[in-house]
């Protein structure tokens, strides 16, 4: 499958059960609400996924359950996070043999490799595998950048073919539009940044409040899209102190409470991570039910699709 790396792509929650096993019944719950409002693809095992915590085996049944559930409507992505070349390979193919479509990556975990050694981290899993690849660049949360002349290097090679910019600087967007045309797409990978994103030229928005929201957030990508810019802030503001949910070091607990919310999700979290408890817990439901209460309605957007 050829991804055209636009659109929206959730940062899909991993579901566990109260035995801290796959809740695979919930799982599907969610990317059929996420495929029915109109997302462009799914993006698994990324931060909100809790990726560090799950194993081989978990992620394999991920990406091969949700390949499943798709079926070819919208690309899967699956995030390669890795603390060595050799692995992230071996994570690029494993994720071939099950069915991915495309994938996300991290420079190296734990090791703060130096600009060549990113480069070339980058090259040689790209190398050794056929599918496209987006690089994940956030320099604030994982400490490495990768620059503008280090992205010239590396699309040089074919798949290497998306950045998530998450470097919280919008005016990164017209840098990369100006030095490398439409070659490199864009996606923003910042809530609280996307709409302004987009409108300065972002293909798309990966996002992570989409997990509880999914029509609120696509039908702000389509109307911006289609020029209906008044009725995208709209959206937008009313969303914003729901987005700022996701800028928080605990944004997976924050966001599986909002699932729960809107019936799409647990609040089920891996250790070390724990449910929010106290004042902590009370202010982000606050934010939460708020958000509810003053729910919009939105337009037809999905008749904006095929403008």
């Amino acid at each position: 499958m050829t991804i055209d790396w636009k659109g929206v792509m959730p940062a899909v929650t991993t579901k566990f059960t109260d035995e801290d096993t796959l809740d695979l019944e919930m799982f599907t719950t969610n990317i059929n609400a996420q495929i029915n409002a109109g997302v462009d693809g799914i993006i698994l095992g990324g931060t909100l996924g809790e990726a560090s915590t799950l194993s081989n085996e978990e992620k394999s049944i991920l990406v091969t359950t949700t390949a499943d559930l798709v079926k070819n409507r919208v690309p899967v992505i699956i995030n390669i996070a890795e603390q060595s070349t050799k692995g992230a390979i071996e994570a690029a193919h494993k994720a071939e043999e099950d069915g991915a479509h495309g994938l996300m990556m991290l420079p190296p975990m734990r090791y703060k490799a130096g600009d060549r050694e990113t480069v070339t981290y980058f090259k040689e899993v790209a190398k050794n595998t056929d599918l496209p690849i987006m690089i994940y660049n956030n320099p604030v949360d994982y400490k490495i950048e990768v620059t503008l002349d280090m992205f010239e290097e590396l699309i040089k090679l074919d798949n290497i073919q998306a950045v998530k910019e998450s470097t919280r600087d919008i005016s990164n967007v017209t840098r990369i539009k100006n030095r490398f045309g439409d070659r490199l797409k864009i996606l923003c990978g910042v809530d609280t940044l996307a709409l302004e994103s987009l409108l300065m030229g972002a293909d798309g928005w990966v996002a992570g409040l989409v997990c509880a929201f999914p029509e609120e957030t696509v039908a702000i990508y389509e109307l911006q899209k289609a020029g209906r810019i008044k009725e995208a802030i709209a959206i937008y503001r009313w969303f914003l102190p729901l987005l700022e949910l996701d800028i928080n070091p605990k944004l997976v607990q924050n966001i599986k409470l909002a699932e729960v919310a809107t019936g799409i999700g647990t609040e089920n979290v891996r250790a070390p991570r724990l449910p929010l408890i106290g004042e902590e817990r009370k202010k982000v439901l606050e934010i939460i039910e708020n958000g509810l209460k003053t729910r919009p309605s939105l337009p037809d957007y999905k008749s904006l699709v095929d403008y």
